[in-house]
This record gives C-alpha cells, sequence and structure tokens, in this order.
C-alpha cells in the first residue's frame, strides 16, 4: 500500500498513456515507465514518446516537473490560445537577432500562451510581404506545437486544429503591408550593419 502510495507521489500524477508536454519538444505520449540501474542507482523513468518526430525520450520521474513536463493544457486555457490569436501583433522594436532568441524562448518555454504569442506576432497573411527564412522556421516550429497541442486537447485532427487556429488568426487586425515593409527595412538595415561588424 505504501509503496504504490510512494510511487505516485514520485510519478508527479503522470501515468502510461498520457500525452503530455515536454518543453523543448512539444506533445508527446508516456509509453512506459521503467527502471534502470545507472551508477549503482535505481532510477525511475518516463519514456516518452514523440511519434510525429519519430524520437522517444527517458526522463527521470523525479525530474519531470524541474524540466518543465507538464500536462496538457485545460480547455480553457486552450480558448485563451485561440482569444490571444485574434489580437494585434505585438513586435517590439528590437534587432532580428534579439527577437529571435526571445520567440525562440518562448517556443521552448513549453507554456502553450507563450507559444501562441509567437505565431500571433509572426503570422503574416496573403496580402503581406514574404517572412525570411529564419522568420519562416520559428513561426512553423510554434505553429506546429500549437496545432499539436489544442488537437490533442480538444481530440481533433491536427488538420482540424490548424483550421481553429487559421479562423483566429483571420479575425485579428493585420498589419498594413508599408507598416510591415518598413519594419523589414529597419531589420535587414539591422541585419546589414551586424554583417559589417563581423
Amino acid at each position: 500500500m505504501t509503496t504504490a502510495k510512494k510511487t505516485t507521489a514520485g510519478r508527479q500524477g503522470f501515468k502510461t498513456g498520457e500525452a503530455v508536454v515536454y518543453p523543448a519538444h512539444g506533445v508527446g505520449r508516456i509509453v512506459a515507465i521503467e527502471e534502470q540501474e545507472i551508477a549503482g542507482y535505481k532510477l525511475e523513468l518516463f519514456v516518452v514518446s514523440f511519434e510525429k518526430d519519430k524520437m522517444v525520450l527517458r526522463v527521470p520521474t523525479a525530474k519531470a516537473n524541474s524540466v518543465g513536463m507538464r500536462k496538457l493544457a485545460e480547455p480553457d486555457v486552450v480558448k485563451k490560445a485561440l482569444d490571444l490569436l485574434t489580437g494585434r501583433a505585438r513586435i517590439k522594436r528590437t534587432m532580428w537577432s534579439r527577437r529571435a532568441q526571445e520567440y525562440e524562448a518562448k517556443i521552448n518555454s513549453g507554456d502553450l500562451l507563450s507559444v501562441t504569442e509567437v505565431v500571433r506576432d509572426l503570422f503574416r497573411s496573403e496580402a503581406q510581404p514574404e517572412q525570411s527564412y529564419s522568420e519562416r522556421q520559428l513561426y512553423e516550429a510554434a505553429l506546429d506545437r500549437v496545432v499539436r497541442e489544442i488537437s490533442s486537447v480538444n481530440r481533433i485532427t491536427e488538420t482540424e486544429a490548424l483550421k481553429l487556429i487559421e479562423q483566429s488568426l483571420a479575425k485579428s487586425p493585420r498589419r498594413g503591408k508599408n507598416e510591415v515593409e518598413a519594419e523589414s527595412d529597419a531589420e535587414q538595415d539591422g541585419d546589414d550593419l551586424q554583417e559589417e561588424a563581423a
């Protein structure tokens, strides 16, 4: 009886078969809980499978919370995330390299609302100029994380989750083409200055 209680506490409420979010990789599923002996110590590990990435991760059960592994977001958080997408993009007037680092940190935070902010801020409609390669990479990484989590929470396909996201983005106030172009020019100037300094 006491061992069962201890094990559940050590596993921090996570169980086999459950979908979880791992900050650096997004939504995965706990496929097993196994014990391994490492340097003479018995270690209990969550075996987390990321099917889409064809990757398996082993996370010590005692460290799951400290590494930021968490349960899927609650439905009200998903609703808040979709509402967030209807808001105005908040773009800081700093150099792209600094903003890119901030976006990367938000994506890897594992926090659904932070990742959703990246999707909102980097989204470009058809009428707007092309994104740079690095901007598109970050946008797609953030979008993929949000799609996977919303599809898991709402128990819908990733295609349906993407439609929900696109509908929310369509409601957002779009920045004018000139505003985006001016920003791109300013970024380009900043990038040119960085290259000259290098």
